[in-house]
């Protein structure tokens, strides 16, 4: 009886000790609920209960440093970025590129832009999608400007390269959206990009969904790259709390009533009244009660307190 009692309790996660002490001041015939009690009463915590009252040690992590768990995460992806308390960025190389060179000219310079923009504000996991054939030299119908800027990229893992090849003096290239939105969602990041992708929308419902939630639009504006205030438009979140996994809801705006202290609706009224913060509002017809019933109450309380009567 004692070893099974000694087990039940160890499995609640009380100390041996504890539970020896109880039974031996109960006696060893005690009913369960009797020791459960006595452990309570003695203070004694579960285990489980004990590690989480202690608060956890935070650990500092240098950004950029590389796991040391055993195996490599795809895509290269650091420890830190699982901690990290903004979103995995996915950046559509191709359209931020021609964008920065007015459709005309494939701007290496502008993908640097965006990644610095991002980088500023503490993102550790960047990615940029560019087709493999932009490594090849510049020819005349598809310029390309500062070229370098995609190894440099490329050596610091950002870049991604998607798979190119030629067949017959033929290129056959990778739909490299495809890989943006695949990266992306199962990262729950976000992609920066202006194109809106409506044939992957048709083609996965999951994805309509994400790739309406989760595109981030932007502007070069002299050589500046500047994404909306607002991502998803005047009411929706902004930039900051896009850009977050633990977005911080703003406080509710009440707005003034328009009638100020001529509204008749009282304690209906869904409007913010500032003439009344402290009090509760109450309509025309109780305030008027109230005021008529205030000086008939203090009358009949001196007609009680006078003596002479």
């Amino acid at each position: 009886v004692h070893q099974s009692k000694l087990d039940f309790f160890c499995k609640l996660g009380y100390g041996k000790q504890d539970i020896c002490k109880v039974l031996e001041n109960l006696g060893q015939e005690a009913l369960e609920d009797d020791v459960l009690k006595e452990l309570i009463r003695m203070g004694s915590k579960p285990q489980a209960l004990e590690s989480q009252a202690q608060p956890s040690l935070l650990k500092l992590v240098a950004r950029g440093s590389c796991s040391t768990s055993p195996g490599s995460k795809w895509l290269q992806e650091d420890d830190s970025d699982s901690s990290n308390h903004l979103r995995p960025i996915v950046i559509d190389g191709s359209n931020v590129a021609m964008s920065h060179g007015n459709k005309e000219v494939f701007s290496c310079w502008g993908i640097q832009l965006a990644v610095d923009w991002f980088r500023e504000r503490g993102h550790t996991y960047i990615k940029v999608f560019v087709p493999l054939w932009r490594k090849e030299p510049p020819r005349q119908d598809c310029p390309i400007a500062d070229q370098h800027i995609l190894e440099e990229l490329e050596k610091q893992s950002i870049l991604v390269y998607t798979p190119s090849r030629k067949v017959k003096g033929k290129r056959v290239v990778c739909y490299d959206d495809r890989y943006i939105v695949k990266v992306a969602y199962e990262k729950d990041g976000v992609i920066v990009s202006n194109d809106h992708y409506r044939d992957l929308q048709n083609e996965n419902p999951e994805w309509k969904w994400f790739i309406e939630q989760r595109l981030l639009m932007y502007s070069f504006v002299s050589n500046r790259f500047m994404p909306p205030d607002d991502p998803l438009g005047r009411h929706g979140p902004t930039l900051t709390n896009f850009l977050s996994k633990n977005p911080v809801l703003p406080e509710p705006k009440w707005q003034p009533c328009p009638y100020g202290k001529k509204c008749t609706y009282g304690n209906k009224c869904k409007f913010y009244h500032p003439e009344r913060p402290h009090q509760a509002q109450l309509s025309v017809a109780d305030e008027l009660r109230a005021k008529i019933k205030a000086p008939l109450s203090l009358g009949k309380a001196e007609e009680r307190c006078d003596p002479s009567q």
